[in-house]
């Protein structure tokens, strides 16, 4: 799925960088992982880097709103929403929930860090306050990606080789998307439930 035409124009003003939410071509298998391990895995990673994108883009629409990081309300209903997608899949929809609170909570620490970032430095926040309900509608066509990738890796999940696999996916994609300290951090909390073992 390429970006929208919304969230392009939100990257060229600078809100979030267009090599987060970009679509990069489908990474060759790193040695030692498991081909298939890896192929499945590599996706899952690369949605969670995208999902992370639009924190930037949260962020920059909460920003002086008073709005809170926070939404207890809204994360349940996206809980909500990808337990109901995952059980239509025939997926385990414990695990994707699982899954999902750790993105949720990634998406959060992102939101967090531009906050005080911004806070310190005024110069440095975007000029332009991204619409809110069409930013989540961006973060719903990810999550519904990111609940097929999930469904379509439980062996992989499972698999003895799965934290090693993901460690190598998870550092193919922060050089692919040149995540800076925040994201990469994030991005190692957002998949933290991923392997069936734990990480």
């Amino acid at each position: 799925m390429q970006p929208t035409t919304y969230v392009r124009r939100l990257a060229a003003a600078g809100a979030v960088t267009i090599t987060l939410l970009a679509v990069p071509a489908t990474a060759a298998p790193v040695a030692g992982t498991g081909h298939g391990t890896y192929a499945r895995l590599h996706p899952l990673a690369d949605l969670s880097a995208r999902r992370l994108a639009t924190a930037d883009l949260v962020a920059a629409a909460k920003r002086g709103t008073g709005s809170p990081v926070d939404d207890p309300v809204r994360e349940q209903q996206v809980l909500d929403s990808v337990a109901r997608q995952a059980r239509e899949t025939g997926d385990d929809p414990g695990a994707t929930v699982r899954i999902f609170r750790d993105q949720i909570e990634a998406n959060k620490q992102v939101q967090r860090a531009l906050h005080g970032l911004w806070d310190t430095d005024p110069s440095a926040a975007p000029k332009e306050r991204p619409d809110l309900e069409q930013v989540r509608e961006e973060i719903n066509r990810v999550n519904t990606d990111l609940v097929h990738a999930i469904a379509h890796s439980p062996a992989a999940r499972a698999a003895p080789s799965c934290a090693a696999a993901l460690t190598a996916a998870e550092r193919r994609v922060r050089r692919e998307r040149h995540l800076d300290g925040v994201h990469a951090t994030a991005l190692t909390h957002a998949l933290r439930a991923v392997c069936a073992t734990g990480l």
